[in-house]
């Protein structure tokens, strides 16, 4: 089985080896396709106004100066000649994607784009604390990642379908479990805006969280983090609210 891997954080990003440690175990057929730099935040998007730069810096390794869609896209339509892996790793992501971060994560597009291409695709992220990206427990993704894909990949992964992966911000002998969980919902007031000066007296902004004190809902992404234990979230292509549809109908007609 050719597996694809790819990241938000870039091509040389810790989380990226270990995501490669997991898929070697899996198969010999392990290419690493990720951008040149840190995408963060990217979510979804695709480079249309800038060429797309391939640069391989390794054995069936690539950096690609774009977002993590642009990688999945051109691994498979360019370096795999058209030729589908058999599976699509992102990850492992530095920090946790749950809740609103489905919608702006790069981690997950990059995923999502192989679901799109009809392959088998899995999103990976380790979360950490208060203490910020200083402190990150790895190994905790590096010894529970593997079991996890294996029982996802035995079970099978239905087409238009995605799965979000967390991994706790604890020792991996502290992790409690593992679950299935719904995507959660954070109080987005938390989001702020913090305005500054440069040099020349010219303003600017940077986005931040603050940090605030939540009570996540029992069954999601975010409560299974909270008691240390694994997240895996089922996603899918179709956003379409279906229990609105009718209703909707009703009201145009």
């Amino acid at each position: 089985m050719r597996i694809l891997i790819t990241n938000d954080d870039g091509v040389h990003a810790e989380g990226l080896e270990i995501c490669a440690e997991m898929a070697r175990a899996l198969s010999h057929d392990v290419w690493i396709v990720a951008p040149e730099t840190d995408q963060s935040g990217v979510a979804h998007a695709l480079s249309l106004s800038d060429p797309l730069r391939l640069r391989e810096v390794g054995e069936r390794c690539f950096a690609v100066k774009g977002t993590p869609t642009d990688c999945v896209i051109l691994a498979t339509r360019h370096v795999f000649k058209g030729e589908k892996p058999g599976l699509v790793l992102s990850g492992v992501n530095r920090g946790q994607n749950v809740a609103e971060d489905v919608l702006y994560s790069g981690t997950v597009a990059g995923a999502m784009e192989g679901a799109m291409l009809g392959v088998p695709a899995i999103a990976l992220s380790q979360a950490y604390g208060p203490e910020g990206r200083s402190h990150m427990y790895w190994d905790c993704a590096r010894k529970h990642a593997l079991p996890v894909l294996r029982k996802l990949l035995d079970a099978g992964i239905p087409r238009g379908t995605l799965f979000n992966v967390n991994f706790p911000h604890c020792p991996p002998e502290e992790v409690t479990g593992i679950e299935a969980t719904a995507q959660g919902q954070r109080d987005q007031t938390l989001l702020s805006i913090d305005e500054r000066k440069d040099g020349r007296g010219n303003t600017y902004f940077w986005l931040g969280f603050a940090r605030g004190i939540t009570k996540p809902r029992p069954g999601t992404d975010i409560a299974a983090l909270d008691q240390k234990r694994i997240s895996v979230t089922p996603l899918q292509l179709n956003l379409t609210n279906q229990g609105l549809i009718e209703d909707v109908a009703r009201t145009l007609a």
